[in-house]
């Protein structure tokens, strides 16, 4: 209800923040960068060397490898196990924690944006076993304390000890490095002691943290360093002997490049991680090193991630034929929900497949086989169609990840397209086989995908959109140090020719990138305000509004919400479709019965629709019902309602009101309630004062569940105004009146920024005494925003969230200003809701709400 008034946009600079190009620009410089670099250290490698350098890996050191990626994982493993020890001792199977931990290592590390796939699956894992955000959240929190204190007690010993070599990559003198490393070191040891006083927790206004013991501690720290050198050691066994002589300096660099990696979102820093190793270790032209690279990413990144796959595929097929019994059905409960993740690597790694074949020359002794079975237009064609279905297999695991129904469709009948295009463009056997075994793992998984959607899956968000655009980049840069011995010239693009690899190459990324392009283009373009445009009221809608004693129903006329109507027509939910969630505004208006399925249905439609659903202010009456759909109930404010029986302005709480309304009977001014049928005169002057009004406050119209300034909506309602002594309207107001008398409201309160002060005052005065005397039962004030929220300790967190924003929100909004101002009427106050999935889709949702309702954060600030 706009009791409140507009605020004002943040400036340019916000907006271009926010904007998704900008998120996407900056990860992806990074990734131009590091394949420039890559492209130039490689420049003068053949890949016909690198192939040799592949066939003559000593088996020892992938033994090794894969025996150094195992002690990473363990580590990664008992990060996770140790936190939930420490944060929820006993809610969780240790083994649980620990495959939780590792799992999600293994996923983020192929799809990339490590920091939110991998807190996402672990999320998905411990919501299972009844943990909420809180303690999530503590668990990842203190997960992380042991990585980076065996961070630190790596840095610190390397700084400390400085061995030869590390001045090379930090230029400072011995003494100054030394000084760090053991401050370091102190550091770590006063963390480590601390934890030993029994004094574990951190706090953060209203949030406490609890840090596990110190035997916890030193362990989590013996976790990190498990971690850190395993991952390091992988490649280090693997690299040439010439270039891991030195230790130390070749961590300094791996862990740089890590760095830079996760920075670019690519999946698995593909291509910054590789520039950056062979730039620091002075590496350029060297074959051996990229056949390192690449036998590293097949161990550490692939390896575990098919291990993943693997098992969640035994236990599925298990599952389905009732064998699972005891702690085998506990375990599978649990990670069930992994499997759209996980299904979405292996069509994203299906995809890369088809795209790195086509970039690398063909195996002539195979295309001799096929020059005397299939004419060449077939080979050419075959070439292009399966780095086309690579570059669709990558958008379409986004849409296995958001469980969809047509993306697994879609992506079944890719991977069949692909594994003909793969036999008839070289007959390539091992593609072909990883494209059927990808089919028969996605043909397991079948169950797991449900969702309907109407939007297109040619649609990404930034985050998926950098990780693909930044993999596709790395592999071109793979095809063009494959045929890097191929002088370009213009002609290429039209020879065809058996032995052409280089133009099919050509040919094949350019329509990659030409797809790839669309698709972009398409999603930036189509990114969807969630402010949808006006839609026609239907006649039901308007005549349930009418016969409602609720006056929060008046709000649907707004023209930006799509309804769900009853079959009975007796009742509608106004709900807003933001791209991710359908969010309803409010109760269902209407029949209390017919409203109770509405909700179910709305919930429904979300999940069909692969969309999140959300109930926004919503008031106690269907609390069980929301709670009945698994949602979470946060309590985001309160509704003060003014009893307007007997109602007068006497007393020294309405000293204001009464003063102003005295004011303005002296000096002349009029007010009166003008009927909706006699407004069509007057919406001229209305607009000149709101237009006026909205100006003098530098802010826009607000949405969704506020009402904005258009004719067609206005035109729905009395207003009441108050004019001066000329006859010319000062201040005005709609109302929203409920039926039976049961309440009274008003929406849009403008007024004229060169008039008198006390107009508005002198017009709620007004419209309170005169509702009173129409018979009216109540007045509602509206909403106080996060008004009457508990804070205290043991609250849910998004209780201290809201109850902290409340106290110290002063320079966004004037909250506890705003619940003074209605106190002053002694009203009667009712909480107000938000239903919504629990974890970390809440705030996901309270931000989207804050879109809908704003335009966004750069709404609150003045």
């Amino acid at each position: 209800m706009a009791v409140a008034e507009n605020i004002r946009p943040k400036g340019w600079l916000v907006r271009i923040v926010e904007h998704p190009a900008f998120k996407i620009a900056i990860p992806l410089i990074v990734v131009a960068i590091a394949i420039f670099v890559l492209h130039e250290l490689a420049s003068h490698v053949k890949w016909i060397d690198v192939k040799a350098d592949l066939a003559a890996a000593s088996r020892v050191s992938l033994l090794k490898a894969v025996g150094c990626a195992a002690l990473s994982f363990t580590g990664i493993a008992l990060y996770d196990a140790l936190a939930v020890r420490s944060v929820a001792r006993g809610r969780v199977p240790l083994r649980i924690a620990a495959m939780a931990g590792s799992a999600g290592y293994a996923v983020s590390g192929l799809l990339g944006v490590s920091y939110l796939t991998g807190t996402a699956v672990r999320y998905r894992v411990y919501s299972a076993f009844g943990l909420d955000l809180a303690l999530i959240t503590g668990i990842i929190a203190v997960s992380w304390t042991g990585f980076l204190s065996g961070l630190a007690l790596v840095f610190g010993a390397l700084l400390t000890f400085h061995p030869t070599g590390l001045s090379t990559v930090l230029p400072i003198s011995p003494h100054v490095e030394t000084a760090i490393g053991i401050a370091i070191l102190i550091v770590l040891a006063s963390y480590l002691i601390w934890l030993a006083t029994g004094k574990r927790r951190l706090k953060a206004g209203g949030f406490r943290l609890a840090l596990p013991n110190a035997i916890a501690g030193v362990t989590l720290t013996g976790a990190g360093v498990l971690d850190l050198t395993g991952a390091a050691l992988t490649l280090y066994v693997l690299m040439p002997g010439d270039m891991a002589q030195n230790l130390p300096y070749f961590f300094t660099i791996f862990f740089g490049a890590v760095g830079l990696g996760m920075l670019s979102h690519s999946p698995g820093g593909l291509g910054v991680f590789e520039a950056t190793i062979i730039a620091g270790l002075g590496a350029a032209g060297r074959s051996d090193v990229l056949a390192a690279l690449l036998i590293y990413r097949l161990v550490y990144t692939i390896l575990p991630f098919l291990v993943a796959v693997a098992g969640l595929s035994l236990t599925m097929g298990l599952a389905r034929r009732n064998a699972l019994t005891g702690r085998a059905r506990v375990a599978w409960s649990a990670f069930r929900p992994l499997v759209p993740p996980l299904a979405s690597g292996i069509a994203l790694l299906a995809g890369v497949i088809l795209l790195v074949s086509g970039n690398l020359p063909a195996e002539q002794s195979h295309l001799g086989v096929l020059r005397d079975i299939l004419p060449l237009p077939f080979i050419e064609a075959s070439h292009l169609i399966g780095s086309v279905v690579g570059v669709l297999l990558l958008v379409v695991a986004r849409g296995l990840y958001r469980k969809l129904y047509r993306a697994w469709v879609a992506a079944m009948v890719l991977l069949a397209v692909g594994l003909v295009a793969s036999l008839l463009k070289g007959l390539d056997w091992q593609e072909s086989l990883s494209m059927l075994a990808t089919f028969a793992v996605l043909g397991l998984f079948r169950p797991a995908f449900y969702r309907a959607e109407g939007a297109s899956l040619l649609r990404l968000d930034a985050q998926w959109l950098v990780s693909i655009i930044a993999l596709s980049g790395a592999v071109f840069w793979i095809g063009l140090f494959a045929h890097s011995h191929v002088p370009y010239q213009n002609a290429l693009w039209w020879d065809f020719s058996w032995h052409g690899d280089a133009p099919r190459f050509l040919r094949a990324s350019l329509a990659g990138a030409v797809v790839l392009s669309v698709i972009a283009f398409n999603s930036l373009l189509s990114a969807k305000s969630a402010r949808a445009p006006a839609q026609p009221i239907p006649d039901v809608v308007r005549a349930i509004v009418a016969s409602s004693e609720d006056t929060e129903a008046g709000i649907a006329l707004t023209g930006d919400k799509a309804f769900l109507i009853s079959e009975d027509k007796c009742a509608f939910v106004a709900y807003a479709d933001t791209g991710r969630s359908l969010i309803a505004n409010g109760d269902p208006i209407g029949d209390a019965k017919s409203g109770k399925q509405l909700i179910w249905q709305l919930r429904e439609l979300a999940d069909r629709q692969g969309r999140r659903c959300a109930f926004y202010s919503v008031s106690p009456a269907y609390l069980p019902i929301y709670l009945d759909l698994g949602l979470t109930i946060l309590k985001i404010g309160e509704v003060a309602r003014v009893d307007l029986q007997g109602f007068n302005l006497d007393g020294p709480a309405r000293k204001d009101l009464r003063q102003a309304r005295n004011r303005a009977a002296r000096d002349g001014f009029v007010f009166e309630v003008i009927p909706a049928a006699d407004l069509a005169p007057l919406m001229a002057e209305l607009r000149v004062i709101s237009d006026a009004w909205l100006e003098n406050k530098q802010g826009e119209e607000k949405g969704f569940s506020l009402g904005a300034f258009e004719e067609a909506y206005i035109a729905n309602f009395d207003v009441a105004v108050l004019r001066d002594p000329t006859g010319r309207i000062a201040a005005f107001a709609n109302l929203f009146t409920g039926a039976n008398l049961h309440e009274l409201s008003l929406d849009l309160m403008r007024y004229r920024p060169d008039g008198p002060g006390f107009a508005m005052d002198a017009l709620f005065a007004e419209l309170m005494l005169w509702g009173a005397a129409k018979g009216y039962h109540r007045f509602s004030l509206g909403a106080a925003p996060f008004s009457g929220i508990e804070s205290r300790q043991l609250a849910p967190i998004w209780n201290r969230i809201g109850g902290f924003v409340f106290e110290h929100g002063e320079h966004f909004y004037n909250f506890e200003g705003l619940r003074s101002f209605k106190e002053k009427f002694s009203p009667e106050w009712t909480p107000n809701y938000l239903a919504c999935p629990g974890g970390l889709a809440a705030p996901q949702i309270l931000y989207e709400v804050n879109v809908l309702i704003s335009g966004g954060f750069r709404g609150l600030g003045k």
